[in-house]
């Protein structure tokens, strides 16, 4: 009997839970708590790194989902991200699956055709767009988008002057949902505990090659079973870095980028521009990184 017992060996830590939680804001709760004082995001702003800890990115995400409460955004109920790759992209996907919505991605480099129909097929009641060239893409669609209720702008820049009642930017959705906080203080903690591993999380769409594209529904309880099994797979750990630089709004980033740092811990760091890359590459010094055939066959050149 003892010698059944010592060929019993302990899983890999790489097989075990490293972050418990059966749906990603509860995920995303534990790995607050488990690492709030430690660097998650970095971003390069003006030539300077820009770090954000666990604790910062969870006390942003809670604003912002307290914002999205105060807009009336139901269970279920959809919200869109027009945007390049950044940290801002992060905290507006966490705040939305945190709030109890769902989550769906839109290329930046879409035509405003692509976004009417992405965001009329998907229901999307709240739009983040990252600047005034996106925004422009949003005002020429919303006709067609009964159920849209709100714009939010990221980066304001050039857009002081303007003003639309169905437009406001980031920063007044972060303050807006901090007063939503004083006003209703259980509010957040009740539609997050809500949320059931069966739900459905994020909408990821196809190229459309071979008709419209198509919204693949993935659940709160799929792609956390992705993220344990990939980490038996391709263990990884909080003493890693990544570079995040493909779209968010593509799966391969979403859940191999974003996700996956979530659960192990391993820092993001986001590049300046596509065009930056192999500078940025040099900067960071990845320890793991995630790309498609093509970037590869960049870099081999």
């Amino acid at each position: 009997m003892s010698n059944l017992w010592e060929s019993v060996k302990a899983p890999p830590a790489s097989q075990a839970v490293v972050i418990p939680g059966e749906t990603l804001p509860a995920m995303f709760a534990a790995a607050v708590a488990a690492r709030k004082d430690k660097v998650w995001l970095r971003q390069k702003e003006f030539g300077l790194w820009q770090s954000w800890t666990w604790g910062q990115v969870a006390a942003v995400v809670r604003e912002i989902a307290n914002g999205l409460l105060s807009l009336g955004l139901a269970p279920g109920e959809t919200a869109s991200i027009l945007s390049n790759t950044k940290a801002e992209w992060v905290l507006a996907d966490l705040a939305i699956l945190s709030a109890g919505g769902v989550s769906n991605g839109i290329y930046p480099t879409d035509s405003t055709e692509q976004v009417a129909y992405l965001c009329s097929d998907s229901s999307t009641r709240v739009l983040f767009v990252e600047d005034d060239e996106q925004l422009d893409k949003a005002l020429e669609a919303r006709d067609g988008l009964p159920l849209l209720r709100k714009i939010i702008v990221e980066d304001m820049e050039g857009l002081h002057s303007f003003h639309d009642p169905q437009v406001m930017s980031l920063e007044e959705l972060r303050a807006q949902g901090r007063a939503y906080a004083n006003a209703h203080p259980t509010a957040f903690e009740t539609r997050l505990a809500a949320i059931s591993p069966g739900d459905l999380a994020i909408l990821i769409y196809t190229s459309g090659t071979t008709g419209k594209p198509k919204g693949a529904m993935h659940s709160h309880r799929g792609l956390i079973h992705s993220l344990r099994g990939l980490n038996r797979l391709y263990p990884q750990y909080e003493t890693d870095e990544r570079m995040c630089f493909l779209p968010l709004c593509h799966v391969a980033e979403r859940v191999m980028g974003e996700y996956y740092a979530l659960y192990t811990g391993a820092m993001l760091n986001f590049v300046e521009n596509p065009e930056t890359v192999p500078e940025n590459v040099r900067e960071i010094s990845p320890t793991m990184m995630t790309a498609v055939p093509r970037i590869w066959e960049k870099f081999y050149s």
